[in-house]
């Protein structure tokens, strides 16, 4: 089966670096076959035997830490959780800036606690809940969400956030495999 991987707050800034043969190499010790990195910003689409579990994932970032340095958390997805995530999304009528449009991918389900703010507290910014996943559209920009750190202490730690255009490029990558 086909995974993906999503290593949270990496190459961010020069206390974060990770060099994708780094990368790469902690989930193949994990026990990933075809490991493929994207971009800096720690992607990686892997194939895998059975279904990644928590253990494994403590695994590849214990193998990340060891080889950079860098404590990152890391969420593993099957292809299946992956699309699953991606065809949920359900802003993507609002703007045609793949840049602005977010999905924060999930280990686990979304709290049902986890309120979104009323829509005047945010607005332009709009913000849905999936089942593991917080969809945004930031027009103004991801740097300049309204949603405080609160909300994201609330969702839990293993969270990572990426980009529609990351998105669609790992989609690309999964079809390149099928």
């Amino acid at each position: 089966m086909h995974g993906v991987g999503l290593v949270r707050g990496i190459n961010v800034g020069a206390s974060t670096r990770v060099a994708k043969a780094d990368l790469a190499a902690a989930f193949a010790d994990a026990g990933f076959a075809n490991v493929t990195t994207f971009l800096q910003s720690g992607n990686v689409v892997f194939d895998a035997d059975a279904v990644p579990t928590a253990t494994v994932a403590a695994t590849v970032e214990a193998g990340i830490e060891k080889r950079s340095g860098v404590a990152a958390r890391v969420v593993l997805l099957t292809e299946k959780q992956f699309r699953a995530v991606a065809a949920a999304n359900p802003l993507l009528q609002e703007g045609d800036d793949h840049s602005k449009l977010m999905v924060t991918f999930l280990d686990h389900p979304v709290p049902g606690s986890l309120a979104v703010p009323e829509e005047d507290a945010i607005q332009p910014e709009l913000v849905k809940l999936g089942e593991r996943a917080v969809y945004q559209w930031c027009p103004l920009g991801v740097s300049k969400s309204k949603l405080k750190p609160a909300f994201w202490r609330e969702v839990g730690s293993v969270a990572t956030g990426r980009n529609w255009r990351t998105v669609l490029r790992l989609i690309e990558e999964l079809d390149a495999r099928s």
